[in-house]
């Protein structure tokens, strides 16, 4: 089968597409054709190994890994004796990351857990959209951010992939959303019906007078102190994204802030989960969330993908199609 294969730590230009030996599911896993796969920001630093902490999970000389990719939707084309919930034939999208990657590929094997049945209502490349963006907007909201139903929340960096689907998932849990973007990106968050959209450009939200219940911070560079300023006084700051500096201070400033005040400071590390997957599939289902796609690659283009997503301005989601 083609598969990319990333032999090294650095730029997109170490990626190759290369013809590797097709994978063999074990008795607990399910071989997957691969549909679609998309890009997210783990997918950049198992790339190139940063930050260099990350090695200690990626391989400390080379990538561990060397098929990347975790988001993935496809086919199940075979399963293992033991597999329980899923027979060939099946349409399936899930998350890798914690099952050895490998979605930048023809096929991949995975066990069970990582996959759900993909929504009947939607493509492949929306499906391949949705796992691992979808999911850590939803952790960060629902089990960081313990989102209610009538909260002002606030989304910074609300128009790439973690920020639409989380601009869309408060919407859904009855929230009062604001999101944060550059003057490009105001109508993609007013078709997502965010209740105010914050031009970044134009406006500082960290300056004005406006309290929040609830911020997820997806993007951005400012200090938590500024985020502290413009939360309500039992407010939350949930850290997902952005520059260095500020998840460092979130892990090293957060947890005196939150034992010093009412207001809580956390960082969110993602956790692949089925149970989130499935939640995230009933919100696609319904239409009450939509993958937000901005451009589409074929396999043997992932280094432009690569290239696209990294220079940070996507719209929405980077999505690859392979069959």
């Amino acid at each position: 089968m083609k598969a990319i294969i990333s032999p090294k730590y650095g730029s997109p230009d170490v990626l190759e597409l290369k013809e590797v030996e097709k994978p063999v599911p074990t008795e607990e896993e399910v071989l997957v054709k691969i549909r679609a796969a998309s890009i997210n920001f783990g997918n950049l630093v198992l790339l190139k190994g940063e930050p260099h902490l990350a090695r200690l999970a990626f391989g400390l000389r080379r990538p561990k890994y060397p098929i990347p990719g975790g988001d993935v939707a496809g086919i199940v084309e075979a399963v293992g004796e033991n597999v329980r919930h899923f027979k060939p034939g099946d349409e399936v999208f899930g998350d890798l990351s914690a099952c050895g990657w490998g979605s930048f590929a023809e096929y991949a094997t995975a066990p069970e857990q990582a996959l759900a049945l993909k929504p009947t209502n939607i493509s492949f490349e929306e499906a391949a959209a949705a796992p691992m963006a979808g999911v850590t907007a939803l952790q960060g909201l629902r089990d960081k951010g313990m989102i209610q139903s009538g909260q002002k929340v606030l989304i910074n960096g609300a128009s790439g992939g973690v920020g639409t689907f989380a601009v869309q998932i408060a919407k859904s849990l009855g929230a009062n959303v604001t999101g944060v973007c550059s003057t490009r990106n105001i109508e993609i968050l007013q078709s997502l019906e965010a209740d105010h959209v914050i031009d970044y450009t134009k406006d500082d939200f960290t300056q004005n007078a406006k309290k929040y219940d609830l911020i997820l911070g997806v993007n951005g560079s400012h200090p938590i102190s500024a985020y502290k300023r413009v939360l309500k006084p039992s407010g939350i700051f949930v850290h997902v994204g952005g520059a260095e500096t500020q998840m460092y201070q979130t892990l090293m400033l957060g947890p005196f802030i939150s034992m010093t005040s009412k207001k809580k400071m956390s960082s969110l590390l993602q956790k692949s989960n089925q149970e989130d997957l499935h939640f995230l599939k009933k919100l696609l289902e319904t239409g009450k969330v939509k993958s937000v796609i901005d451009r589409q690659y074929k396999l043997n283009e992932v280094a432009d993908a690569f290239r696209y997503f990294e220079e940070g301005h996507a719209q929405g989601k980077v999505v690859i199609s392979i069959h």
